[in-house]
């Protein structure tokens, strides 16, 4: 029989190999863990956790000039960049510490170090030869920036954690989840934004309602944001913010010029594979480099398993965890708990723009082509607070029910909180509530919560 070092050789450090890491080591696995940067990956570094500080902070301007309408005289408010970027470091830094006391306490042995897979059970790490039983893979994905003239001028997410100061124009390029969320940050804490946009709707993976609704919101708040617009280039001498970069637009035929000294990327994700030896285990890779898997996350080669955002399906932090408990069980569980799969089915999602956008279960578009006939109730609404705060922020609800089982397919939210909100119902969709079960629920008032419970006429 064939003695390996370790059961299961896990490369990378973020979210999900962190808990396939540690489920699998309390089942009894012998189990290291190679990572060659900060533990957390990017939902700790340069993600989910900075990116929600840094929005609870934009979302203060708002909160002042609110709090004017209920009796509240407030001084003139000052922002410190410094100290948001110093404080959301040391945040970073502790849970990084408790990612890796974590692993101890399981028993996981922390291996640091760049890790390359050699053959089935075998992965070399900054020059030491480790075996496995198997191997999981587990290396998350990197920002994409477009290469066209000047492209290098402007910086990606991933830079954005890291500026030393506010821009004082900020030009953000994308129209999904991350271009919304970082052009809100920028816009609330100060900046003059421009969100260029090459299509004709944010958030195109989402229900068509979601991004129109958010858009005409954030240009309330003034972001200027401009469809079908392309960059053609970026004139400037460096990226730095002290340079102003000057971009030749081209928005339907038009040509127009715009200034700003951060011009931020946010085009795409691609898969963290490249250097990692996969090509020379023999392992299937998609031509953008993601990991193909089966439905129990086993690549081609029977001893070498993946999860997370290196096989590009949902690219969610407890999407991972979940693929990780996944493996973690199948491998080393037996019995009944040992054949667990995962359905992709139901997943909630939010968007921490401002406002947020939250999301479970089908958009209208899918509803309609898997079941037919279908009805749509939507709700459009001033909540109470801005009554006297004075703000126009209007909140967006839609529920989407299958019309012959009465089941609710799907709910979504553009409005204050949203994904605090669906969480809660995300729970009754996985139990396959139906309208009827909602209209027969007491709603909490005044919440806005409970126009999800008393929507009663379809559009």
């Amino acid at each position: 029989m064939t003695t390996y070092d370790y059961d299961l050789l896990t490369i990378g450090g973020g979210s999900g190999g962190v808990r396939a890491s540690r489920f699998a080591a309390q089942y009894g696995a012998r189990v290291a863990l190679a990572e060659k940067s900060d533990l957390g990956g990017t939902c700790v570094n340069l993600g989910c956790i900075p990116k929600k500080l840094m929005s609870y902070s934009a979302h203060f301007h708002e909160d002042f000039s609110d709090a004017k309408g209920f009796g509240w005289q407030l001084g003139q408010a000052t922002f410190d960049w410094p100290t948001l970027m110093a404080n959301k470091d040391r945040e970073i830094e502790r849970l990084n510490r408790v990612y890796r006391t974590t692993l101890e306490h399981a028993l996981v042995e922390v291996l640091d170090g760049h890790a390359q897979i050699e053959d089935a059970h075998t992965v070399l790490i900054d020059g030491q030869r480790i075996s496995a039983r198997f191997i999981l893979v587990a290396t998350g994905g990197y920002p994409t920036q477009p290469v066209f003239s000047g492209s290098e001028h402007g910086i990606t997410s991933d830079d954005f954690f890291h500026l030393d100061r506010l821009p004082a124009r900020a030009v953000v390029i994308g129209g999904g989840y991350i271009a919304v969320e970082l052009a809100s940050i920028l816009n609330g804490l100060g900046s003059k934004v421009t969100l260029i946009y090459r299509g004709s709707r944010l958030l195109r993976t989402m229900d068509h309602d979601l991004g129109p609704f958010l858009a005409a919101e954030m240009v309330k708040k003034g972001i200027d944001v401009r469809f079908d617009t392309i960059v053609e280039s970026i004139h400037a001498a460096s990226a730095e913010l002290d340079e102003v970069k000057h971009l030749k637009l081209n928005q339907s035929g038009h040509k127009h010029e715009i200034d700003a000294e951060c011009v931020l990327f946010a085009t795409g994700r691609q898969a963290n594979t490249a250097n990692l030896g996969l090509e020379k285990a023999g392992v299937t890779v998609r031509e953008n480099g993601s990991i193909i898997v089966d439905a129990q996350f086993k690549t081609s080669i029977d001893s070498i398993y993946a999860i997370g955002d290196v096989i590009d399906r949902v690219a969610l932090t407890p999407v991972a965890l979940a693929e990780g408990m996944v493996v973690a069980a199948n491998l080393f569980q037996t019995g009944e708990q040992g054949k667990r799969g995962l359905s992709y089915e139901n997943i909630p999602t939010a968007v921490f723009s401002h406002p947020n956008v939250a999301t479970v279960g089908l958009t209208e578009q899918d509803a309609r082509k898997n079941y037919g006939t279908v009805k749509i109730f939507k709700s459009e609404f001033r909540m109470l607070k801005h009554t006297l705060s004075g703000s126009s922020e209007r909140t967006f609800m839609k529920l989407v029910v299958d019309a012959d089982s009465d089941r609710v397919l799907g709910l979504h939210m553009v409005g204050a909180d949203a994904g605090e909100l669906v969480q809660g119902f995300a729970v009754a969709l996985q139990c396959g509530a139906t309208k009827a079960q909602f209209d027969a629920t007491i709603g909490i008032h005044p919440t806005m919560a409970e126009e999800f419970v008393s929507m009663r006429t379809p559009i």
